[in-house]
């Protein structure tokens, strides 16, 4: 079992999975902007990278049957460590080492008290409601092709 995950209270894993998550998510000019705006920039050591480097993909047909090598994806990480020494980790797709490194400070952030609510107000909450908004237009676009198929019955009873 995981000794972190034991330290950390249910609702900070899940708060902290959330965080991770919208982060992921976030553009490089969304973590940018919040950067621009932070008033008081932290101090902010890198602890590796951010690197680029690739990894596997592996798959499973039908997501039961054996696994097989996909591909290699290009992705790049990053794990900085503030002056307080909260430590922040970061990886994503593709080769935007700024980006990485953003979210990886925006994740060291999100666990201090003190900038959290600054976070969540500034960053996630707004890349929240621009996924929300593209998952509601793309189920628009799908409800729009979508075709209702019904059984007539023929003959007499």
């Amino acid at each position: 079992m995981d000794i972190a995950k034991e330290a950390m209270p249910q609702s900070e894993q899940h708060g902290r999975q959330r965080a991770a998550s919208l982060l992921a998510k976030a553009s490089g000019q969304e973590l940018q902007g919040a950067w621009d705006a932070l008033a008081e920039k932290p101090t902010v050591r890198p602890v590796r990278g951010p690197e680029t480097g690739l990894v596997m993909v592996r798959g499973r047909i039908g997501g039961g049957g054996a696994p097989f090598n996909l591909g290699e994806a290009t992705v790049t990480r990053a794990t900085v460590l503030l002056s307080s020494g909260t430590a922040g980790h970061a990886q994503a797709l593709g080769t935007s080492k700024e980006k990485v490194r953003l979210t990886a400070v925006f994740d060291a952030l999100w666990q201090e008290q003190a900038t959290r609510q600054w976070v969540e107000a500034n960053l996630l909450t707004p890349v929240e409601i621009r996924v929300a908004a593209e998952d509601a237009q793309k189920a628009q676009e799908t409800a729009a092709t979508r075709v209702d198929f019904f059984t007539m019955v023929r003959g007499e009873d």
